[in-house]
């Protein structure tokens, strides 16, 4: 009986094909043309209308930077060859389970459209206006997003940074260099005349002297160099930005050498006249003093048997019993829900920017010494603080060896993905048609 029902199947195979396709409007011979393979990358392939389409996306990025392209045919195979190497890697990150969800690529897209002060809708608007397809732009932020997943899980467990790598390093002339210490700089200059006589020499020592007892009495020194300054950058304030001492003249250098934040050298002469520089601010060298605040505090969180309300009434009547003068470790050990601190009595150790959310930060700087914070809001519920005692830490030698290590992890990651991709590029099965 299976012999002549295979026999039907096959003669009824043919003749569906015909009903469907008489139901499917017939391309013209260019439109099929425009679908052939351009590639094949193991198990799949590349079409010429998605190069096309991905031709056009970059030049549009490429027109915008004003750069030049090379000629068609070299473009071409450039991204072709850009695109099989991220099929590759597509691939591998199937392969390993990673993917990206619509819900983390419509964060990406939010932030992407608020980085250019546009809502989402408008991001939207914009590109299509431009002439791009936003299904399209969409879908290539996924597979970027995908391609620093897969990068980022396979080559950072191919990279190591020793202690010992890191000790070579700083001890290294390039070491050195990056870790130099930078100098927020602003600048004023008096000049001296080509040539100048022994009286116009005297004349401008003078006036550089009054100049600078003008900036010790007070005067502000943005308005000072407008006024009086004969350098570029009089009129931004004598603003020249952030400077590393080995960029400079080795006088002004020297004369900078011993200066703090908010200090000012005295007038130098340097080639054509006299300078006074002031330090706006610092950052990197051997030296980091780190303003930290020693806090403790009582965290009350919403759940399923209290609600935002109830947690809101609870605090603010933890408050009033700690201005009635009860023991700020004894209610944080009874009441509060931070399990890392609660059993502690609240304490959090020494606290510096960056360490916590931007809410606990401000109350934590807006409170004085001994005091104690009204309560405030966070992500996490609402908090009473404590700051117990305040400091300033020298972080100059840790934040100088995690420069280091990232320097040489950024090194090590860019020579890692690179081998990966040749590695992966030579193994894969790959036909170009174009």
């Amino acid at each position: 009986m299976m012999k002549p029902t295979n026999c039907l199947i096959r003669g009824l195979v043919p003749a569906l094909l015909v009903g469907l396709l008489s139901h499917i409007p017939v391309a013209s011979a260019a439109e099929t043309a425009l679908d052939r393979v351009v590639a094949i990358v193991e198990d799949d392939i590349i079409l010429e209308t998605e190069l096309q389409r991905r031709s056009d996306i970059i030049r549009q990025q490429i027109a915008k930077r004003n750069t030049r392209l090379p000629d068609n045919d070299t473009f071409t195979r450039q991204v072709l060859s850009k695109m099989i190497i991220e099929r590759i890697q597509m691939q591998k990150a199937a392969e390993q389970g990673i993917a990206v969800s619509d819900a983390e690529l419509n964060n990406t897209l939010d932030r992407i459209a608020e980085s250019n002060g546009l809502t989402l809708p408008e991001f939207k608007a914009q590109l299509e206006q431009e002439g791009q397809n936003y299904l399209e732009v969409r879908e290539q932020i996924r597979t970027e997003m995908l391609l620093a997943r897969v990068q980022e899980r396979v080559v950072n467990q191919r990279v190591q940074v020793t202690e010992q790598e890191v000790k070579n390093f700083l001890a290294s002339e390039q070491g050195k260099k990056s870790t130099e210490v930078q100098l927020n700089l602003s600048h004023i200059m008096i000049p001296v005349p080509n040539g100048a006589t022994s009286e116009q020499l005297i004349a401008a020592t003078s006036h550089a002297r009054e100049v600078y007892q003008r900036l010790l009495n007070g005067e502000d020194f943005g308005q000072v160099a407008i006024a009086v300054s004969k350098s570029p950058e009089a009129l931004k304030g004598g603003e020249i930005g952030w400077r590393k001492p080995s960029e400079l003249p080795e006088a002004a250098a020297e004369a900078l050498a011993s200066l703090d934040k908010g200090e000012m050298t005295e007038p130098f002469r340097v080639g054509g006249g006299f300078h006074i520089l002031k330090v706006n601010d610092k950052r990197g060298g051997q030296k980091q003093m780190i303003d930290q605040a020693q806090v403790r505090h009582i965290l009350i969180s919403p759940n399923q048997i209290r609600s935002a309300e109830e947690s809101e009434l609870q605090i603010r009547e933890l408050f009033r019993r700690l201005n009635r003068g009860e023991d700020f470790a004894v209610l944080a050990k009874q009441f509060s829900d931070d399990p890392g601190s609660g059993s502690k009595g609240g304490e959090l150790g020494w606290v510096m920017d960056g360490q916590m959310v931007p809410e606990f930060e401000s109350t934590m700087h807006a409170t004085a010494t001994g005091e104690i914070s009204p309560p405030f809001q966070s992500q996490f519920g609402w908090h009473i603080l404590q700051v117990t005692d305040r400091r300033q830490q020298d972080f100059g030698k840790q934040m100088l060896e995690n420069e280091a290590y990232q320097t040489l992890r950024k090194r090590k990651y860019t020579e890692g993905l690179s081998n990966w991709l040749r590695e992966i590029h030579a193994q894969a099965y790959i036909e170009k048609k174009l």
